[in-house]
């Protein structure tokens, strides 16, 4: 069946003109083939990641025999199977791949893919970041990304993430439940939890980083690779950046096909909430924002709230590497 799923995706996107994003290898060809001809990507509940899930067609043109995916807890999870090699590349939010470089993990961020991931979801009282000022916010866990990504926040409002909010997980709850029977005044959900919860017409919206600035101006998501293995294999990794960076295009041109895609390979079960990602999330920022502001504007965040001891400039000039992306901006023009 996932055969058949494959080649009707190929087929219908060649009907669309879009054979291009997997035929296209004229300077593919000029290239060094890759060092390796397999490939590990992280697979985790959210959605927002789609580009890496549909990415599988595209890796083989680009060489890779063995494209598999690996199981992970978002955000830091995906972080520490980088850095253990136990995953070669991810999408993953820009905070939990600073914590990581500050704390010394082997990983190099290449390129930032997608802004808008999250939202954030309060009660009634809630309108701002600073009513969450005395309040209870749902996460996995402390240092888990929900957790990161409003400390975030809270930091660039003025509010003392450690003394200001308090902090509710539960080991036989997920936040978002929490959230639903209201043992928790707010909640980061990353797709497809707001599709849910817009569905269900459970609380409001006090945040989307999809349209609220200054969140929208950054990427949410980049991709990050295992620094030994982009090291090493300098030709492999430009080509699974430029798989990545096409499959974001196909987010944009052909979100109803991308969304049947991602639901008949298993990386997500409704339909509607997977269309509704493609059509929520801006997957064409790629070619527009600065990666390194993204990178220098997490950092700053966690530094104020303590979390991190690097400088912006440390974690930049130590674990980040925009080559392939300079190059592939300039291949992939048209």
């Amino acid at each position: 069946m996932q055969i058949q799923n494959r080649r009707h995706f190929l087929a219908g996107a060649a009907a669309t003109g879009l054979a291009g994003l997997l035929g296209r290898a004229t300077s593919a060809r000029a290239e060094p083939p890759p060092e390796t001809t397999s490939i590990r990507l992280a697979k985790i509940s959210g959605i927002c990641i789609a580009p890496q899930y549909v990415a599988e067609e595209l890796l083989r043109a680009e060489g890779f025999t063995d494209v598999r995916y690996v199981a992970a807890e978002a955000g830091v999870g995906q972080s520490e199977k980088i850095a253990r090699g136990e995953v070669d590349f991810s999408l993953n939010f820009a905070a939990p791949l600073a914590l990581a470089i500050d704390a010394g993990d082997p990983i190099t961020v290449l390129a930032g893919v997608h802004p808008g991931c999250f939202e954030l979801f309060g009660k009634e009282n809630i309108r701002s970041i600073t009513d969450l000022k005395g309040k209870s916010v749902g996460i996995q866990g402390l240092g888990s990304t929900p957790h990161v990504f409003v400390t975030s926040m809270a930091a660039y409002v003025g509010l003392d993430p450690d003394k200001d909010i308090s902090w509710v997980s539960s080991p036989s709850a997920k936040p978002m439940e929490l959230f639903v029977e209201g043992k928790v005044d707010a909640f980061l959900g990353f797709p497809p939890e707001p599709q849910e919860l817009r569905a269900r017409n459970i609380g409001h919206v006090v945040v989307n980083s999809a349209i609220d600035r200054p969140w929208s101006q950054y990427f949410c998501c980049m991709l990050a690779g295992n620094a030994e293995f982009v090291q090493n294999n300098p030709a492999a990794t430009k080509r699974v950046l430029r798989a990545i960076l096409r499959a974001a295009d196909l987010c944009v041109t052909e979100p109803r096909r991308v969304a049947q895609q991602i639901v008949d390979n298993g990386f997500t079960a409704n339909y509607d909430y997977a269309l509704q990602t493609m059509n929520d999330v801006p997957y064409g920022k790629w070619r527009e924002y600065e990666p390194e502001d993204t990178v220098r504007f997490y950092a700053l965040r966690l530094h104020e709230a303590g979390m991190i001891k690097s400088s912006p400039q440390t974690i930049i000039a130590e674990g980040t590497d925009w080559r392939f992306l300079n190059e592939l901006k300039r291949e992939l023009k048209t």
